[in-house]
């Protein structure tokens, strides 16, 4: 981009003389901006506009849409070079999965090795970042973290990127972690306070899982926070001995959420290693596949909570903890609920951890003997990875994944999407000392997807839409409008939240592959569906 482009595109959209964010907005729910990866903290994924609701949402029609594009040496291991049509020299398709941010009238988001800036009213690029080309993982991105003027990536090789809002300009860099050990990183980076809270990700190899929490103006480390406990902390006495834990990983590869009054930040760990053969790590594995409650000024624990203790199937508990506000046996209660990749609903009191209910997402669960006082599946040592193989359902990919579900105060629902699939799980590596995943898995087929709407107070199913085709994990949006977006397949669709009727769709070209958001923009209501390499804009025509 030239000088006098970048100049135009700033003057346009009224970047020259705009604000960064202001932190008081993370505190209230999204309006006017999107400007955190759940839209605050909560993890709801909830709005309370209603300008585009039930009555009108068939007049939702395009306002824009874009393509982007990213250079072909950012993007190894990505889609060939030609993009949709395979054009010889095209620059390779972009496959976004983050979720953006929407800040003073721009669209703030991030692919890896790449960040843009967009404005949110025409879909016109502002700038464009470029990360250099690297040997990391380009699984993903899951979006940006912004403070003040300033925005936060996590890079394929495990580096925190700093930019300036305005120019897009790299004001520092510093690694997080080494990605000669295979660590990727993946998150998106949450903003909390004066903290850049960054998670790690990469668990194929017996690494060392954490969070760490860096300095804004610096990315100085702050504190750091090991998932897996050392010698003489409290926790080891769920390993062998302190080897195993420090190899048992634990990554921290999906933002969480954040309760300022309790402040305390709450988040998901992943699998323990190695995965599919447990025989060297014997016990509950914590903190892996865990809720984890920290005081984001000090890193210490606050509380923990382990949906799968002693996880042997790679069912990260990393899916969104999301904050509710909620009564129990007629009592309010500050809640945090899970829809967890092992086939489980949990809710927690989110002051102390203390379990309040659990119940199955799908009814092929196979894999444990029931539920302990605590509420946690027992696993059942019969469905472990086996030599010969072993038949479980939920398969690796789980009851449901990390596409972000949705809380509406109003309904008193939560909604995910969840998939009743198989898996063969075989252990390969019978070592007393296993490495890496110890084991693989094979698809043995399912019977489909479906959209949960789930009571909190219960667990139960409220209503359920069964995909003829494709559904499982999906992100999810609801909104004060009476309605719950969400995608299947090419189309992005819109169901009334209190019982499941279809009210609107709109094809794309692609899959939604990230969050929807919805924001205010000149007196109008935004909805903005992201599917692979593009962006699409809606609003109502009156």
């Amino acid at each position: 981009m030239t000088f006098r482009h970048l100049t135009l595109a700033l003057f346009a959209t009224g970047l020259l003389c705009a604000q960064g964010l202001d932190r008081a907005t993370l505190l209230k729910q999204p309006v006017d901006a999107w400007p955190t990866y759940n839209g605050d903290y909560s993890a709801r994924r909830y709005s309370s506009l209603k300008e585009i609701n039930s009555t009108n949402v068939h007049q939702l029609s395009l306002l824009w849409s874009t393509r982007f594009t990213a250079p072909p040496n950012t993007l190894p291991g990505a889609a060939p070079a030609g993009g949709r049509g395979g054009a010889p020299g095209a620059a390779p398709a972009v496959s976004i999965k983050a979720t953006p941010l929407m800040v003073n009238g721009v669209l703030y988001f991030s692919s890896p090795n790449n960040a843009w800036a967009v404005d949110a009213r025409t879909g016109r690029e502002i700038w464009h970042y470029t990360y250099p080309p690297n040997t990391g993982s380009t699984i993903g991105n899951r979006g940006l973290g912004m403070y003040g003027n300033w925005l936060y990536m996590e890079t394929p090789d495990s580096h925190l990127v700093s930019l300036d809002a305005t120019t897009g300009k790299e004001r520092w860099k510093v690694q997080i972690a080494d990605p000669k050990l295979d660590y990727t990183s993946t998150a998106a980076p949450i903003v909390v306070g004066n903290h850049i809270l960054a998670g790690i990700g990469g668990d194929h190899m017996d690494n060392p899982g954490f969070i760490q929490s860096l300095d804004p103006e610096t990315g100085a480390v702050q504190w750091k926070w090991n998932t897996t406990p050392r010698a003489g902390e409290p926790g080891i006495e769920t390993w062998p001995d302190e080897y195993a834990s420090m190899h048992g990983t634990g990554q921290t590869w999906i933002p969480g959420s954040y309760d300022p009054e309790l402040n305390l930040y709450y988040f998901g760990t992943g699998n323990p290693n190695p995965v599919m053969a447990e025989q060297s790590r014997k016990g509950d594995n914590l903190y892996t596949c865990t809720i984890v409650a920290l005081n984001p000024d000090t890193g210490k624990m606050a509380w923990y909570y382990q949906p799968s203790p002693h996880d042997t199937h790679d069912w990260d508990a990393t899916e969104a903890p999301v904050l509710i506000d909620g009564v129990i046996d007629g009592k309010p209660r500050k809640l945090l609920a899970q829809a967890n990749r092992n086939g489980y609903f949990f809710v927690v009191d989110r002051t102390n951890g203390k379990h309040i209910l659990t119940t199955p997402l799908i009814d092929t669960i196979n894999w444990t003997k029931g539920l302990n006082a605590n509420g946690q599946p027992i696993p059942d040592p019969a469905k472990y990875p086996k030599p010969d193989g072993a038949l479980v359902s939920p398969a690796s990919g789980g009851a449901t994944n990390w596409p972000a579900p949705s809380f509406n105060p109003e309904t008193g629902l939560f909604y995910v999407g969840v998939t009743r699939t198989w898996s063969v799980f075989y252990q390969t590596d019978t070592d007393d000392h296993p490495e890496g995943y110890g084991g693989v898995d094979s698809s043995a087929g399912g019977d489909g997807g479906s959209l949960l709407a789930i009571d909190y107070k219960t667990g139960k199913v409220a209503w359920k839409h069964d995909w003829p085709a494709g559904g499982g994990a999906a992100h999810m949006l609801s909104t004060a409008g009476k309605l719950l977006f969400t995608g299947n397949g090419s189309n992005i669709i819109a169901f009334d939240p209190a019982n499941g009727k279809i009210l609107w769709h709109s094809s794309l070209f692609g899959n939604p592959s990230a969050g929807p958001i919805t924001y205010m923009l000149d007196g109008k209501q935004h909805l903005l569906v992201i599917a692979g390499d593009s962006f699409y804009t809606f609003v109502v025509n009156h």
